[in-house]
């Protein structure tokens, strides 16, 4: 199981859930969350999908995750602290935005969700850590590896990205130059290791261990 199915909510905390908060719908491209923000809501996303990133004062990106229809996000404001991370909207979205004092109250009254919250926040933790570690101790080669495979599921003896990315999105995820990322793809397609099919980037054999 990937880590976006291990995310999402299972139907009956969805329904649990449904009634409390207010359904909104958001166009491609609209920061629902500023870094920084003093707001606690809980985002539930119904349809379409959204980065999570933090940026620099010079407006360079690191995608720290990407969620779609039926995983939420907004949790960490539990604590009353600061957003975070921004979130933007790749896809255009429709999301149950609980507040705050509501989902307090629904922890509360249904253990199962903080359950499943737990477990996510777990998954994070351990998922942050490997992205530090790849950061600190990988080279961009290395990074890129470790981005594709995470984001891709085998499809007979070749591996398949669930999304399409953008040169731009892999830098952003491995903190890098798009013109680095471009210039590594390139050697890699040369090499007859990746290619692209339906628009999405497909590895056709085992990548090397280093370039």
């Amino acid at each position: 199981m990937n880590a976006d199915a291990e995310d999402r909510l299972p139907q009956h905390l969805l329904d649990a859930i449904a009634p409390h908060g207010l359904t909104r719908a958001f166009p491609a491209n609209a920061i629902l969350i500023n870094e920084g923000d003093s707001t606690d809501s809980l985002y539930i996303l119904l349809r379409g999908r959204v980065k999570i990133y933090a940026s620099s004062d010079e407006g360079r990106e690191l995608v720290l995750a990407e969620h779609g229809p039926g995983e939420y996000f907004g949790e960490l404001t539990i604590d009353g602290a600061p957003r975070s991370a921004s979130i933007k909207v790749l896809q255009a979205c429709t999301c149950r935005v609980v507040q705050g004092s509501e989902l307090r109250q629904f922890l509360s009254d249904h253990p199962d969700f903080a359950m499943h919250l737990t477990h996510k926040l777990i998954r994070t933790v351990r998922r942050l850590t490997e992205q530090v570690r790849s950061l600190a101790l990988q080279d961009v080669y290395g990074r890129m590896v470790r981005v594709l495979m995470e984001l891709s599921e085998p499809e007979g003896p070749e591996r398949v990205l669930r999304h399409k990315l953008t040169q731009q999105d892999i830098a952003d995820r491995v903190g890098s130059s798009r013109e680095m990322v471009n210039r590594v793809m390139k050697e890699l397609s040369a090499g007859g290791y990746i290619g692209q099919r339906d628009g999405r980037l497909v590895i056709l054999r085992k990548l090397p261990a280093a370039w």
